[in-house]
């Protein structure tokens, strides 16, 4: 009895917990079930131009704590290539592949569930640091990023009060402010700006005047990378460059923040960005445990033969969610949920 073959990618940006999850994949593959497992390099883009090669009890060892992901990836679009589907439905003939399991967030996820209606067997495995995914409650990668900006604003706090500075930290969250919200409230952020509530500016600078004039010298203001004023244009940043999923490359609203805060409140203003730093770096144990859930959950999806779904978290259980619920929707931060941010930084 012929054995199955498995190809495993990661799409997207990297994040912690990718290795654990691969680890998983593999281990239990060959352990349990006696699969072959191969590796797809670079997301996508690998099963579009061949580049694959096998996975062994070797391979995965020692990599659970590591950052980033030894396949490589990519945010190449299958959908925007020329001849890609054609090229990966050849490549997984050319070797054998039973079943791919793509490892990814939104985008890799999404072109899951549009080459599962191609006729492709396929496993989804929900990653990234924004946390803004469907079907899950948590997805791995997150729990590292939140503690990431924990630990930046406890540093900038300390030189935000001894210079009497006010500090903008912008992190990453493209259109929802998970990020922001778990990591300026645990952090203790004065003011937390998110891409779901549009802010006014003077607004902002109204509550920072307040807390000088309540004694407070100094303020710590989170604001994620989507975060847009509710009138002044000036403060978009959007970007000309897009990449193949057709998203704008954001970054610069805590730069443009800053020098408004500055303007409109005579209060000295620093920024700071952390840009990749969220995203590099060893998983949590959070992470990890999660990431292997979702890999071991992953691999028992493939052998019970259970294609066109998702692993997910919901109330602390692995369960299947079909891709096609997935498609084309996002997890952001409901009105409740920011309330509770609201309680330490509502305007006076």
């Amino acid at each position: 009895m012929s054995t199955k073959k498995i190809g495993i990618l990661t799409g997207g940006g990297d994040c912690p917990g990718l290795n654990a999850a691969i680890r998983a994949v593999v281990r239990k593959g060959i352990k349990f079930y006696n699969y072959e497992m191969f590796g797809i390099k670079n997301g996508w883009a690998g099963l579009i131009n061949g580049d694959i090669s096998p996975l062994t009890m070797d391979s995965i060892s020692g990599i659970l704590h590591k950052g980033g992901t030894i396949l490589g990836t990519s945010r190449t679009n299958p959908y925007k290539k020329e001849n890609g589907i054609e090229n990966i439905k050849k490549t997984i003939k050319k070797f054998g592949l039973d079943v791919i399991v793509a490892i990814g967030g939104e985008d890799t996820i999404g072109a899951a569930a549009k080459l599962f209606v191609e006729g492709i067997n396929v496993v989804g495995i929900p990653k990234t640091i924004d946390n803004d995914l469907f079907g899950t409650e948590y997805t791995f990668g997150f729990d590292t990023a939140v503690s990431i900006i924990t630990e930046a604003i406890d540093r900038l706090h300390t030189t935000a009060e001894s210079h009497h500075r006010i500090m903008v930290l912008e992190v990453m969250g493209r259109h929802a402010g998970w990020l922001a919200t778990y990591g300026g409230i645990a952090g203790g952020a004065d003011l937390i700006l998110i891409p779901e509530e549009p802010f006014d500016l003077e607004k902002v600078c109204q509550h920072l005047k307040n807390r000088h004039n309540k004694g407070k010298h100094f303020s710590v203001v989170v604001v994620s990378e989507g975060a847009k004023e509710i009138n002044i244009g000036k403060l978009s940043t959007t970007a000309k460059q897009k990449d193949d999923f057709g998203h704008e490359r954001l970054g610069g609203i805590g730069d443009i923040l800053s020098k408004e805060i500055e303007k409109n409140t005579g209060f000295e203003t620093r920024v700071t960005v952390l840009g990749h730093t969220q995203r590099g770096g060893s998983p949590t144990a959070f992470d990890r445990i999660l990431a292997t859930r979702f890999g071991l959950a992953a691999i028992d999806l493939v052998h019970e033969n259970k294609f066109g779904f998702m692993v997910g978290l919901q109330n602390n259980k692995i369960v299947p969610v079909p891709l096609k619920e997935v498609l084309g929707k996002l997890k952001t931060v409901p009105p409740e949920f920011y309330d509770l941010a609201k309680v330490f930084f509502e305007y006076d």
